[in-house]
């Protein structure tokens, strides 16, 4: 596809988003129109008043009335008055409309392609960094917002230059019409010609610009380990060419872009002499008023000296419409996992889980993948799942959230298929506490009320001291107040995962998922979050997944996974006593590992 279509295409896909603001988008054209109209009219009015000065009772003016030059003069200078308020007041209004409807597009545009990713499943994401997404809904937005602030006027005050002078040069002389609008479509062809150029150009500036936020919020986020390894010089290296390639980038569409302008003012150069000389040679043969040449060797400079202008605002509309594509193509993406539900869980919620057939793989990746899982948690039980790294424990864990939709089989709760509940009904009856604990940059309060915004201190306290985090929060410097910093950087490991374990508490779900929450912390941490769980789980049923297999010995049920395939289940008694694979397993752990 062409860039002029790509570009028409993104401007089409833009407007029906933007339907909403139809009445604006008309209200700020007519201003703007209104304003320009306002512009051209002096130039007119100064050749009118040197057709009074020079031909003074039978001037034009005189037609109306006026029959003395000094009463012309002062309707002039009314007239003057009048057009000056006017175009002062529309300009005004075509300000405050265009930069208002920039920035409430580019708000309501951020906002939008932010809850759309949101509804994406887990996949997409898997296949999009972060910082590519940050520069579509952030950069890109905000290349649309300038445009809209200062790029559509200026398109639509050239149109409306052109249609208002040409009409009043045909009236003056159709032959200095003619000529003087010669090079008008040699303009009109050079910036489609560059807008064609440029578009693609533009969209690599755009995926450049995706590179360097992905770089740069990979490399903030893991700044710990760059200077561990002493690979800050590593590091601004990869940066310098990321860099340099978008400074690359940059410079092919300033190469293009920098052309535009020389090859118009020629073309305009040579407009103007027609005017200059056909006019000025119709005048002296008294073909033509005084009046009238003047006005058409100014209005000449209003109709072509705008179109400079086009090179920067084809190049602001060429920017717009490459991230307005890359925008909408977002808000488009087909979502895997629809919200497709009308069924809510019973109450009260009994957390009865079952697995049923279940398959699904990444791709073409077997790593995590699981085929034909089935597996029965009754209510208010515990399952353990056991395996090597890639056996598809964390997989079972996500399609139970939906995150994901299985191939195969289905995952039932309470006997209704996850996939006829409401998500929010779903999701809203488990909580996950997994290895890699998020918490959100704000307070500890805030961060355990994530999933309760509305629950009382009392509850949080009551959540916290379960997770038997209560204890190093009352040593911190504002307590309960204390900001956690980014991730939660400012505190421990073993400190994150017990916020993490009091946000999941106060949620109080009838579900309870463990992703190898204690593997990452030390071993007092570990008992603490031990004897909360021993605690918490009663009356709930608990899916966790463990690598130290101390801590699932009282497991009601524990599954062993191997490449995607349950190969064990059983009590740890039952598994120990049979000899497999999780009985090897526990020797490493204990009594194994001691011998050796």
């Amino acid at each position: 596809m062409s860039g002029t279509s790509s570009s028409f295409g993104a401007l089409m896909r833009l407007l029906t988003y933007a339907r909403a603001y139809r009445g604006r988008v008309w209200a700020a054209t007519a201003l703007s129109v209104a304003n320009k109209l306002f512009d051209i009219a002096p130039e007119i009015l100064i050749g009118i008043a040197i057709d009074v000065v020079v031909n003074r009772e039978a001037s034009f003016v005189a037609r109306f009335g006026f029959i003395t030059p000094e009463s012309q003069i002062y309707v002039l200078a009314v007239l003057t008055f009048f057009i000056w308020v006017g175009e002062s007041a529309a300009e005004y209004g075509y300000q405050l409309m265009w930069r208002n409807l920039a920035q409430r597009l580019q708000a309501n545009l951020r906002t939008d392609s932010y809850d759309y990713v949101q509804k994406l499943d887990m996949a997409f994401f898997d296949s999009r960094s972060s910082g590519e997404l940050v520069a579509i809904m952030n950069d890109d937005v905000n290349q649309l917002e300038r445009f809209l602030d200062g790029g559509a006027n200026g398109m639509i005050q050239i149109l409306v230059s052109v249609v208002a002078i040409g009409a009043v040069f045909f009236v003056i002389s159709p032959l200095v019409a003619f000529l003087a609008f010669t090079p008008v479509p040699v303009v009109i062809w050079g910036a489609f010609l560059f807008e064609r150029q440029a578009a693609p150009l533009y969209m690599t500036v755009r995926a450049q610009v995706g590179g360097i936020a992905t770089r740069l919020t990979n490399n903030l986020a893991g700044m710990a380990t760059i200077k561990s390894f002493t690979a800050e010089a590593r590091e601004s290296e990869r940066m310098r060419i990321e860099s340099e390639a978008y400074v690359e980038a940059n410079r092919r569409a300033i190469a293009v872009s920098s052309a535009f302008i020389p090859v118009v003012r020629m073309a305009i150069l040579t407009g103007f002499l027609f005017t200059l000389v056909v006019g000025g040679l119709q005048t002296l043969d008294g073909r033509m008023n005084v009046g009238a040449y003047g006005v058409l060797v100014f209005l000449t400079q209003r109709l072509l000296w705008p179109l400079t202008g086009m090179a920067q605002i084809i190049d602001l509309y060429a920017r717009a419409m490459a991230s307005t594509q890359r925008i909408l193509d977002l808000i488009a993406m087909p979502i895997g996992v629809q919200d497709s539900g009308t069924r809510t869980l019973p109450r009260p919620i009994r957390g009865a889980v079952r697995i049923e057939d279940l398959s699904f793989r990444y791709g073409n990746n077997t790593q995590g993948a699981v085929e034909n899982v089935s597996l029965d948690v009754p209510a208010g039980s515990t399952l353990a799942l056991v395996g090597a790294t890639g056996a598809g424990k964390s997989t079972l864990i996500k399609l139970i959230l939906r995150y994901y939709q299985p191939m195969g089989g289905r995952i039932t709760v309470d006997g209704i298929d996850i996939r006829d509940l409401k998500l929010a009904d779903l999701r809203g009856a488990i909580a996950l506490v997994s290895q890699d604990v998020f918490l959100f940059e704000g307070s500890v309060r805030e961060n355990i009320q994530y999933g309760r915004p509305d629950a009382s201190e009392a509850e949080v306290i009551a959540a916290a001291q379960a997770a038997e985090a209560w204890e190093f929060i009352e040593r911190l410097p504002q307590k309960i107040d204390t900001a956690v910093g980014e991730r939660g950087v400012r505190l421990s490991g073993g400190q994150r995962q017990r916020l993490a374990l009091a946000r999941a508490l106060l949620k109080d779900p009838a579900i309870l998922v463990l992703d190898e929450a204690t593997s990452a912390v030390d071993n007092e941490t570990e008992a603490a979050i031990q004897r909360s769980l021993e605690k918490i789980a009663h009356g709930r049923t608990v899916i966790m997944i463990a690598h130290r297999l101390s801590t699932i010995v009282d497991a009601d049920q524990i599954a062993v996974l191997d490449q995607g395939r349950v190969i064990e289940r059983g009590t740890h008694a039952e598994l120990v006593a049979r000899g497999g694979a999780y009985a090897a397993q526990w020797r490493v752990q204990t009594g194994g590992a001691a011998e050796r």
